[in-house]
């Protein structure tokens, strides 16, 4: 299934796409709130239009600012250990936003594969909501919390002792059942 969150983010323009039918948008709106993506949040943010500023204004200081050699900035806004997205969105050298991502959706974790680094990982995902050392094992497992649709999930990625993927995971999250959601 597509992530909901990525229909609020075309490659042209953010918000609800004009084209979609009449009873679209209100099942759009729940599974959207569902899954803890802010739509007005987002849909205030044009590609190509919404500057720094405007991204700030929405979403408040990045967790992190990476700035590449050609003058793109890209803002991290992490919502883990307590959310179920990760956003990223790209500044261009021109000071417009370039893109707005939500790195927490299906075909994300697909792209996860054995050998790949931490920090790939790490690029591919944004921050986890945890990270535990099993030393015995010699293995570390970082996890990702994520809602699609309605149950909130669990994404986890072990790694070897060099820091490589070993293989992935997903599971209903079990501080949701514990709370008896």
């Amino acid at each position: 299934m597509t992530n909901p969150c990525a229909l609020l983010v075309p490659r042209r323009r953010c918000g609800i796409r004009a084209r979609l039918r009449p009873a679209w948008p209100a099942l759009l709106l729940i599974a959207l709130l569902a899954t803890g993506c802010d739509p007005q949040r987002v849909a205030k943010l044009e590609e190509g239009v919404s500057s720094e500023v405007d991204v700030r204004r929405q979403f408040g200081d990045p967790v992190t600012v990476t700035v590449a050699p050609d003058g793109t900035r890209t803002l991290e806004y992490p919502r883990q250990p307590e959310g179920w997205t990760n956003y990223v969105i790209t500044i261009g050298p021109d000071g417009k936003m370039s893109s707005l991502r939500q790195l927490l959706a299906e075909d994300n974790f697909a792209r996860v594969q054995s050998g790949m680094s931490r920090q790939q990982v790490r690029d591919l995902l944004g921050r986890p909501a945890e990270q535990k050392r099993y030393d015995l094992r010699r293995e570390e497992v970082w996890s990702w919390r994520y809602k699609p649709v309605n149950e909130s999930r669990l994404f986890s990625v072990t790694f070897d002792a060099d820091g490589k993927v070993l293989g992935t995971s997903t599971a209903l999250d079990p501080r949701e059942q514990a709370q008896g959601r």
